[in-house]
């Protein structure tokens, strides 16, 4: 963590390309959202979260079906449904008894796309 010294050097610090930082500070996102991000990008750093996820692209499944494709236990799976459900990147039909969870929206399978392919190209 930078010093309360760097800090004051750092804020009174003279662009070397102010157009550009200009540009940079114009595109930048409020705190909040950055913290949004980071904290999707905090769930996604759990492959199980990632396997669900991949799963749901191809079609809706209950929490026992996740537990066989993952190879863990149901109370695992609940966990990490919970924690994508707060995220609004996977949503719960119920049908009776029984909870089929699928992609919140096309967003997801397509962020999950562009990465994928991203990871094959290199």
């Amino acid at each position: 963590m930078p010093t309360v010294t760097e800090q004051v050097n750092h804020k009174q610090a003279r662009a070397l390309h102010p157009e550009e930082v200009r540009q940079a500070r114009k595109a930048m996102v409020s705190d909040g959202t950055l913290e949004d991000l980071a904290e999707t990008f905090a769930a996604l750093a759990d492959a199980s979260r990632v396997k669900i996820l991949i799963a749901l692209c191809g079609t809706d499944l209950c929490v026992a079906d996740l537990a066989v494709v993952l190879g863990v236990t149901k109370s695992a799976v609940s966990q990490h449904l919970r924690v994508l459900r707060s995220l609004r990147w996977v949503k719960g039909r119920r049908e009776g008894k029984m909870v089929y969870y699928s992609l919140d929206d096309e967003h997801v399978r397509d962020l999950l796309n562009t990465e994928l392919e991203h990871l094959r190209g290199r």
